[in-house]
């Protein structure tokens, strides 16, 4: 027979596994009412510096936690930010989530990264799993959700965030780049240069923003007379611009300037133009690119490229978040700024 042992109010039976402090042992530890507790862990609350100490000393001696997610839920409010991405092994996208995730983190939210892989229809799977876990707000980076499953987490009292979306769905908030302004741009910066055979380089994704940046490239071109090669297919990837920027100059009329609607693609290209092609750039070809990468500004690419205002895309999401802008006063446009590298000539 197992004899029993009596323990003092503040001593755990450790014998018994893991277990969690509560507030009222802290109180009683420290002296101090229950109220007192939790004023000592809730910011701006009123308490004495001395009363404060006395509780801090007595929660490290206990092992004592606040448990921010059952008082969330008190609240109705968790505090988790869900973040939704797709393909998260490209450097935008890796570069995004993490501006992002830290600067949520830094405002006090909770941020959960959900991986919906390659496959948009995982976007829909992983804006479910943010309704099991009562997120406050949930910010996609990749893919479009459907209008049911978006309409559900906005039911449910969520913010959704969408980021280089051109479908506003009512009710959500929109952050998205210039891609329009620009693709002109880059056509623009290509016949100024005199460049004339252009073509276009861009993945099979055919997300919205991919979209709109190779439309307005071929409207540009097209309003100056100029016709423009285009090559799609595969991933967002570099293998692709390897792959589009091999086809093209192996035509019987081979580009003078691609543009490759991400950097990615583009550093695909350049290489099929140097390695393959023995191409100089940009004496014999022009390319620019799209997001301004890292590798974009390695020496052997130097690339011409439209800058991501990824920081200040995290803190306006950051202030939809935590400061609750309503819809439609939240939506923003970006620009992309223009980044000159030696890729493209300049104008005469």
């Amino acid at each position: 027979m197992q004899e029993g042992r009596v323990l003092n109010k503040t001593t755990r039976d450790v014998t018994a596994g893991p277990a969690f402090a509560s507030a009222q042992e802290v109180a009683r530890l420290a002296g101090v009412s229950r109220s007192a507790v939790s004023r000592a862990f809730t910011p701006g609350a009123s308490i004495s510096a001395d009363t404060r100490a006395k509780v801090e000393a007595a929660a490290t001696e206990l092992g004592y936690h606040v448990n921010h997610l059952a008082r969330g839920l008190m609240r109705q409010q968790t505090g988790i930010v869900c973040l939704v991405v797709a393909d998260i092994h490209t450097p935008y996208l890796s570069r995004l989530l993490e501006s992002l995730s830290r600067s949520l983190q830094e405002a006090g939210k909770v941020v959960m990264v959900l991986n919906a892989g390659r496959a948009s229809g995982n976007v829909e799977g992983a804006l479910r799993q943010t309704l099991n876990y009562r997120a406050d707000a949930t910010v996609v980076l990749s893919g479009t959700p459907y209008r049911s499953i978006a309409q559900s987490c906005l039911d449910s009292g969520q913010r959704l965030v969408l980021l280089n979306r051109n479908d506003h769905l009512p009710g959500t908030v929109n952050l998205s780049v210039d891609n329009a302004m620009a693709a002109k741009t880059a056509a623009t910066l290509f016949l100024r240069a005199g460049y004339r055979r252009l073509a276009i380089v861009t993945s099979g994704i055919g997300t919205p923003s991919l979209t709109i940046r190779r439309d307005s490239f071929l409207a540009t071109a097209g309003a100056a007379g100029v016709e423009v090669a285009v090559w799609e297919g595969g991933a967002t990837a570099y293998e692709s611009g390897l792959q589009g920027g091999t086809a093209l100059f192996s035509s019987d009329d081979p580009p003078d300037a691609v543009f490759a609607v991400t950097d990615l693609l583009a550093c695909g290209v350049m290489d099929a133009a140097r390695h393959r092609f023995r191409r100089r750039v940009p004496d014999e070809v022009g390319v620019i690119g799209f997001d301004d990468i890292e590798q974009a500004g390695w020496a052997s690419y130097d690339l011409t490229t439209f800058a991501q205002p990824v920081d200040d895309i995290a803190d306006w999401t950051v202030r939809i978040v935590a400061d609750g802008i309503v819809e439609g006063a939240a939506d923003r446009v970006f620009e992309a700024s223009l980044v000159w590298r030696s890729s493209v000539a300049r104008a005469v």
